[in-house]
């Protein structure tokens, strides 16, 4: 059989693409429903994009390489989008914007926009090999039973990355990718929790902090989270990203916070409060507690020197901790790396090595931070790559 576009992946941006390539097209996807990870994303209350979208808050080879997508399909166009449908949404923090209401309000919008664009979708589908016999593109899948081999002017990869392994995510835009003369870049979790030797948090487990998390790439200001494993928050999962093994981290317990002349005014007004309680007054009484096995917290304000408070100062704003890892791609909302960008058009999102095939979303090494900008990644290059193929001829209605 032929269709003019087939669509590989019906995730947000297979589904976004299929809206906005024209013509006859089909989407393709192994699960039993549409847009999982938008389903459970954000809470199941989907965290769709962020008001504060910039090209550098996206890491990838090429830093430059998000640009022209994100700025051809903005945040701003994703809202009005949500708007025609009525789907009533909410800030949060650092200008993450989610759905009032469930996450499946995205998904059916999605399907409504396929549907009006004429695309098909079919699901519990398994796609098996991929080639181009130098005119068209031939997959051939196994649908109810069935062997098909399905030809194709336009192949899009939305497949995504390794990321939640459970949901049925693999490396196949990669090996498809990489069939087709792609480099993938080196693949990794990416906003993920860090482990630690066992035990090391154990009974600190649930107790959250405001804290700054940083290395030499990065720093971020958010909620700290520990863990039976290790920590998380986003603080954690966003300094994820620009992590790599064997490197430390460091945490500041108390950003905003000049603890250094707090503890010499409270020395001053009220000498008698042991050094303990006022520290609890800023951080939760368990890491207060936890701290003590590490940190000499004895006695009372009054008995504290310039000196040590100096050193305190130092070690809670300075807190070095060296992960063991990650928890891997089981846990990892995304992938870094994937599809080297030298590869694809930042335009068009089509291959360089081969006319009609074009990668998008989480396949690409295109990798956002925590909070929205992977949907508004996926929405943007899926339109870029849509627009494309549609602004392109029809070509006469063939039979396979």
């Amino acid at each position: 059989m032929f269709t003019r576009t087939l669509i590989l992946g019906a995730g947000a941006a297979g589904m976004m693409a299929a809206a906005h390539c024209g013509g006859e097209s089909l989407v393709l996807d192994h699960a039993k429903a549409p847009g999982e990870k938008i389903r459970i994303s954000g809470g199941g209350r989907c965290n769709f994009t962020n008001l504060e979208i910039a090209p550098e808050r996206f890491l990838g080879a090429n830093p430059h390489f998000p640009k022209s997508a994100l700025a051809r399909y903005t945040q701003w166009d994703f809202l009005d989008l949500v708007g025609r449908y009525g789907i009533a949404w909410h800030e949060k923090t650092l200008g993450q914007l989610f759905c009032d209401g469930k996450a499946t309000q995205i998904v059916d919008m999605l399907r409504h926009e396929m549907e009006a664009a004429g695309a098909r979708l079919w699901l519990q589908t398994e796609i098996g090999a991929v080639r181009h016999d130098g005119k068209r593109f031939r997959v051939g899948v196994k649908r109810e039973g069935q062997q098909i081999e399905i030809e194709c002017e336009n192949l899009i990869l939305a497949t995504g990355g390794k990321s939640i392994p459970k949901m049925g995510a693999t490396g196949l835009a990669y090996d498809i990718a990489r069939h087709f003369g792609h480099e993938i870049t080196e693949t990794r979790p990416a906003l993920v929790p860090f482990t630690f030797e066992k035990g090391r948090f154990t009974n600190l487990a649930g107790v959250a902090c405001n804290s700054l998390i940083s290395n030499a790439k990065a720093r971020f200001e958010e909620a700290l989270l520990f863990t039976h494993r290790g920590l998380s928050g986003p603080a954690v999962l966003q300094i994820s990203s620009y992590w790599r093994e064997g490197e430390a981290v460091s945490v500041n317990l108390l950003p905003g916070i000049r603890l250094g002349e707090t503890l010499r005014d409270k020395r001053n007004s009220d000498g008698r409060k042991a050094l303990s309680t006022e520290l609890a007054r800023h951080l939760p009484n368990r890491l207060v507690s936890f701290l003590e096995q590490e940190i000499d917290l004895k006695g009372n304000l009054a008995d504290l020197s310039d000196r040590r408070i100096d050193a305190l100062d130092a070690k809670l704003g300075d807190w070095q901790l060296k992960p063991t890892g990650t928890e891997g791609y089981r846990t990892a909302e995304v992938t870094l790396g994937g599809v080297d960008t030298s590869g694809i058009s930042s335009k068009t999102m089509e291959s360089k090595h081969i006319p009609g095939l074009y990668i998008i979303g989480e396949a690409v090494d295109v990798t956002g931070w925590l909070g929205g900008y992977n949907f508004q990644w996926a929405w943007s290059s899926a339109v870029a790559a849509g627009r494309a193929i549609s602004a392109r001829p029809t070509p006469p209605a063939q039979s396979g």
